[in-house]
């Protein structure tokens, strides 16, 4: 009876063993499972760590970038002479005039480029027509057709229309030698030479007159 005791103890002895050192080891795997765990997180911190660098490092790219664009934009500011930005009036000093004959005999066209920035043009120019040897001036009427308006860019020509009576008399006539044009809204005049041979007249106008700027075949 009494080895039966000492037997049935150390069982129980044994058991508390093995279970104390299953405790051990849980613990042991749980310490290594959190140790593992507390890397695996730094890792992870390190590397979003250094993605944030990566994203602030783009986004000093992005700005620098956006300057540039900024900087681009500014060739195409206003008053750069190649934008659409109407600015005003025509001047004079800043249209560049040429002549030609029209497809009809007693067509004019008196052409003018705009060589600065973008502007426009309404209504009638002045013209005065000057003869050879100072044999006097005579100013074009207007004739009944509607302004229009114009706006010019950098480079581009309206044209205006002058409308004359040839010579067709037999007799020498008059010899005009230079048209004084001065372009609507101005007060500041061009001269342009020409020659057109009119009859003679006692009309101030002499039968010519003119379209307003930008109306008729271009």
């Amino acid at each position: 009876m009494r080895a039966q005791k000492f037997t049935l103890a150390a069982v129980v002895l044994t058991a508390g063993l093995a279970l104390t050192a299953c405790q051990d080891d849980g613990d042991a795997a749980s310490a290594s499972n959190d140790s593992a765990s507390s890397s695996a997180s730094s890792s992870s911190d390190a590397s979003s760590a250094e993605g944030t660098g990566g994203s602030t490092s783009s986004a000093g790219g992005s700005t620098s970038s956006k300057g540039g664009d900024a900087s681009a934009g500014d060739d195409d500011a206003p008053g750069s002479g190649g934008g659409q930005i109407n600015t005003g009036p025509c001047k004079t000093a800043n249209l560049s005039f040429s002549t030609a004959h029209g497809m009809g005999e007693g067509d004019f066209m008196v052409a003018m480029k705009n060589t600065s920035d973008a502007c426009s043009l309404k209504g009638f120019p002045g013209v005065d027509l000057k003869a050879d040897n100072d044999g006097g001036t005579m100013s074009a009427g207007r004739t009944g057709v509607a302004p229009v308006s114009v706006v010019l860019k950098n480079g581009e020509t309206t044209r205006f229309h002058l409308h004359y009576t040839p010579n067709n008399t037999g007799g020498s006539g008059v010899t005009i030698t230079s048209l004084v044009v001065t372009p609507p809204n101005e007060t500041h005049s061009k001269t342009v030479p020409v020659t057109l041979n009119l009859p003679v007249t006692d009309k101030p106008s002499g039968d010519i007159n003119v379209d307003p700027v930008g109306t008729g075949k271009q």
